[in-house]
Formats: C-alpha cells, sequence, structure tokens
C-alpha cells in the first residue's frame, strides 16, 4: 500500500498545480494556449525538454535495450543530441519571432497565411493530429503500467495482484493530467513539466546508484553479462542486434522534434529568444542524462529476467525497482519514472486542442460568432474530449504494441517526414501550398501503408529468428523485409523513403506550381529585417 498511496498522492498534486496556474491566468485564448507568451529561460528548458522526454525515454528505451543491446543509445540518444539543438535553434527560433510578429499560435495558423492556403491547411490539421494520437497514448500505456507494476501484491492462494490494475492506473493519468490542463492551460502544464523534469533527473540519478549497489556493483553485472552463455546475451553489449541500416534510419528521426504540434506551440510560447540559446546548450546534457541510465539499466535487466516478451520488456525498469529497493525508496522511485512518462502527455493534450480551437473552431468563423470566451471553454472542453478518446485507445492497445514501436511507426516517423513541409515554409520563397498537400498527402499514405504492411506481415514475424529478415512479398525481392522489429525497405526504416518522398514532392510539385502573392512573400522574406541568430529570412 505504501507505494500506492505515494503515487496517488504525486497525482493529486499535478493536479493541484493546474489550480494553481488558474488563479494566475486570464481569460484570454493566448493565455490560455500560450501562456501569454512569457515563458522564461529555466521553465522553456525544462517544460520543453521533458515535453520530448516520454514514456518512450524511459519505458520504450529501456525495453528496447532489454531486447537489442546497449547500441539502442546510439539509434536515438545520440543523434538527438545533435539533431534536436540544431532544429531548435534554426527552426525553432524563427518560427518564434514570426509567430511573435504576426501572432501565430499554432504551425497550420502560419502555414495557412504563408501559403495563402484554408482547406489545405485543414487537411495538415486532420493528418498531424491522427498521427498525435499514438503519441499521448504512449503516456497513458506507461502511466497506467506504472501504477499497476508498483502496486503489486502477493496474493492469498499465491501468485501476485496489483492494487492498482492497469485500466486504473491509466484513468488516474488521465485525471491528472487532464484537470491541470482544464484548468491551467500552458501555464499549469509547463510548471508540471518543470517540476517533473527535475523530479526524474533526482530520482532517476538515485534509481540507478541503489540498484547497481543491491546488484553487487555494474561492473560485476556487465562481466556477467559478457561472459553469458546465453544465446544472444553478450551480444547486449555491442551493436550487433542493430542492423547498420537500421542504425542510420535513426538519424532521420529527431526531425520529428519540430514537427510535433506540442513542440513548436511550446517554440511559441518563450518570452524572449535567448530562451533558446539556454536551451540549446543545455538539451544535450540533459538527453544524456535521461537516456544513459535508461539503456543501461535495460541491458541490466537482461541478468535478471530472462524471456520477457516485447511488450512485457516496458516494465524492466519498474521490475528492477521493486525488486532492488525498499517501499518508500521505490514508491519515490516510482514518482520519478510518472513523472517523466507524464511530462509530454499534457503537453501533447494541450497542442492538441490548441490547434482544434485555433485552426478549426476559430478559423471557420466560432470565434468570430461566439466570442472569446467560447473559444476558451471549447479548448477546455476539448481537452476532456480527447483525453477520452486517448483513455479508452490506451486500454485496447495494451500489450499489443511496445511503446518504441508505437512511437516510431506511427508518431516519430510520421512527424519526421513533414519536416521537409516546416524547412520549406521558413526558408524557401518558392515553396507553396500546392508542394505542401502533396507531401502531407505522401505522409499520410506512407503512415498507414507502414501500419498495413506490419499488419499483413505479423503471423510471419513470429516464425522468424533473432536478426533475421525475409521479403513479405518474394516477387518484389528485397524491397520490403520483414523481421522482428518491423518492416523495413531494402532494410532502411520507413522514415527514410518517407522524408526523402516528402521533401521531394515539395520540390517538384513547388517549382510546377503557382508561388504565394508578392505581397505575402514580402510579408515573409523581407530585404533587411532584423532577426534572431539563426532566424534570418
Amino acid at each position: 500500500m505504501i507505494p500506492t498511496i505515494i503515487m496517488l498522492v504525486y497525482l493529486a498534486l499535478i493536479a493541484g498545480v493546474g489550480a494553481v496556474a488558474f488563479s494566475r491566468s486570464r481569460a484570454s485564448g493566448e493565455d490560455f494556449f500560450l501562456a501569454s507568451r512569457s515563458l522564461g529561460s529555466v521553465v522553456f528548458l525544462l517544460s520543453l525538454f521533458g515535453t520530448n522526454m516520454t514514456a518512450f525515454a524511459i519505458l520504450g528505451s529501456s525495453g528496447m535495450s532489454y531486447q537489442r543491446g546497449i547500441g539502442v543509445y546510439g539509434l536515438m540518444a545520440s543523434s538527438s543530441a545533435l539533431i534536436i539543438p540544431l532544429c531548435l535553434f534554426f527552426i525553432g527560433t524563427r518560427l518564434w519571432w514570426l509567430g511573435k510578429k504576426f501572432g501565430h499560435m499554432t504551425q497550420v495558423d502560419y502555414f495557412r497565411d504563408r501559403w495563402e492556403c484554408s482547406h489545405i491547411g485543414t487537411v495538415i490539421f486532420v493528418l498531424t493530429a491522427a498521427m498525435l494520437i499514438p503519441y499521448i497514448l504512449i503516456a497513458l500505456i506507461g502511466g497506467g503500467k506504472v501504477l499497476e507494476t508498483l502496486s503489486m501484491h502477493p496474493l492469498e492462494g499465491g501468485g501476485q495482484g496489483p492494487i492498482i490494475p492497469y485500466s486504473l492506473g491509466a484513468a488516474a493519468v488521465v485525471f491528472a493530467v487532464s484537470i491541470h490542463v482544464f484548468l491551467g492551460g500552458m501555464r499549469g502544464a509547463a510548471w508540471v513539466n518543470t517540476f517533473q523534469t527535475i523530479l526524474f533527473l533526482v530520482f532517476g540519478t538515485i534509481a540507478v546508484v541503489l540498484i547497481g549497489h543491491d546488484l553487487g556493483g555494474y561492473d560485476a553485472v556487465m562481466a556477467k553479462l559478457a561472459a553469458s552463455k546465453v544465446p544472444g546475451q553478450a551480444a547486449l553489449l555491442s551493436r550487433e542486434k542493430i542492423p547498420p541500416t537500421e542504425f542510420l534510419s535513426y538519424m532521420l528521426i529527431p526531425l520529428s522534434s519540430i514537427m510535433f504540434p506540442h513542440m513548436a506551440i511550446m517554440c511559441l510560447s518563450a518570452r524572449k529568444v535567448s530562451s533558446f540559446k539556454t536551451t540549446v546548450s543545455v538539451y544535450p546534457i540533459c538527453i544524456m542524462l535521461i537516456w544513459l541510465p535508461a539503456v543501461y539499466l535495460g541491458v541490466v535487466a537482461a541478468t535478471q529476467y530472462a524471456g520477457l516478451k516485447q511488450g512485457e520488456s516496458d516494465n524492466v525498469i519498474l521490475t528492477l525497482i521493486n525488486g532492488h529497493t525498499g517501499p518508500f525508496i521505490a514508491a519515490f522511485l516510482g514518482a520519478g519514472i510518472m513523472s517523466c512518462v507524464m511530462s509530454s502527455d499534457s503537453h501533447q493534450i494541450l497542442g492538441l486542442v490548441t490547434m482544434f480551437t485555433r485552426d478549426i473552431f476559430a478559423h471557420y468563423g466560432g470565434r468570430d460568432r461566439f466570442g472569446e470566451k467560447a473559444q476558451l471553454w471549447t479548448g477546455r472542453i476539448f481537452v476532456l474530449v480527447v483525453s477520452l478518446i486517448a483513455y479508452l485507445l490506451a486500454i485496447a492497445l495494451k500489450d499489443k504494441e511496445s511503446i518504441f514501436s508505437l512511437a516510431i511507426r506511427f508518431a516519430f516517423s510520421g512527424f519526421a517526414a513533414l519536416a521537409p513541409v516546416m524547412i520549406a515554409a521558413l526558408f524557401w520563397k518558392r515553396s507553396t501550398k500546392w508542394g505542401a498537400l502533396t507531401a502531407a498527402l505522401w505522409v499520410g499514405l506512407t503512415v498507414f501503408l507502414s501500419w498495413y504492411f506490419q499488419d499483413a506481415s505479423a503471423a510471419l514475424a513470429k516464425t522468424l529468428k533473432p536478426g533475421q529478415s525475409v521479403p513479405i512479398y518474394p516477387e518484389l525481392g528485397g524491397l520490403l523485409l520483414r523481421s522482428a522489429g518491423g518492416v523495413t525497405v531494402f532494410g532502411y526504416l520507413p522514415v527514410v523513403p518517407m522524408v526523402f518522398g516528402s521533401a521531394l514532392l515539395m520540390w517538384l510539385v513547388s517549382l510546377a506550381t503557382r508561388p504565394p502573392s508578392e505581397a505575402t512573400i514580402a510579408k515573409y522574406f523581407p530585404a533587411a529585417t532584423p532577426s534572431p541568430a539563426g532566424a534570418t529570412p
């Protein structure tokens, strides 16, 4: 009961932050959705980082490391530490500058004005909303698993059972997140994320130290793993289980960071462009502090618990905490993990709500007809609707998809493939709305095909050995291959043809169609206008 009570108190505290933020809020859409563009450097850094570090970074990375080894750190952490800060510096600062100058609150809001398009902007909204839902699910699935695993207790007839089952745990996470977003908007989400990021960094460090001490030291654990005769275990200390083509494919995944709606909206909420300077400088260190212990503990877990399936391996850090720390420590460490699991969910839900309210309700006349107050309450009600839908999907998808796989296939790859659209809008005068539409349709089609081929070859995957890849359709040769990890295109992850196909279509169709008016081009590409570093027109 001790971990259960502490975790529930923690969730209540998170919900309470929203009430405090509500007392500081003003009755305006810009205040609710962007905190009046007033976030300072420290809150901006910690909130932005916490927004990008989800259950994928903790539970997903450790689960994948359990399956495939220490090379998982190179897959995401090393490339993210380089590419995400560059995206924030070159793209985030320019987006902030334009948003501040012209009042944009979302990506679609900017695209519509930049390319003089209306319904095409709606198509991009629908696509980004559809791809964001799986990312929201990750936090709910992770939160439900955290509460279920940490509340395990012995049963009278033998075995163990949870005090808080998965369905109730996911519901508790939904409640805590939706309440502080409903009340506090961007300000509440940013405050909660700042607190949660600090909490996880502190307790994550404590978890690594305590677990290592209880296991007799990590040197001994690694020596045991290196000498293991269990097939495949020694390979966890190398990149042997990750093919070079797959490893290189992951270099494109961090491009998704600037196209996530909640990340772009966060960039628009900074008080000054100097906030980006601190974030760009410190971000790589923060990534190392999150990913290194998560990946390392996933590999360590392979020496303690054998035979876990892909979905089950997402729980390995929680199992290590339960098995190698006391109840009080486990509860606080669990709260730290929960903080990282939940940290992005509030901003993701708020981002989706902001887009709906601004890009659908306000754009199609709702604000003009019903007023600012109606827009604000439409956003708050949509928070509850999105939360309910996400909860129902999280219940349906438990253990059917690993957190890592769900994120890569349905969220990261799709948003990475939209990055050429954002880059073209910001830096290429000749880009057009028809190029953006064609690229967006390509992304939607390829995300669907990725899901279809993955589902169609699920039975084939069960017959494969680790590291083995076979053609899904032999008549196509090596075009579409299936491994235990998923579908690849000539050995590369789908994100590769998705990104390059999107960029090519954006370029070719833009050249073949009429650009925006000279007035619009002059508006967004003035001949000589001071702008922040990295955002020169």
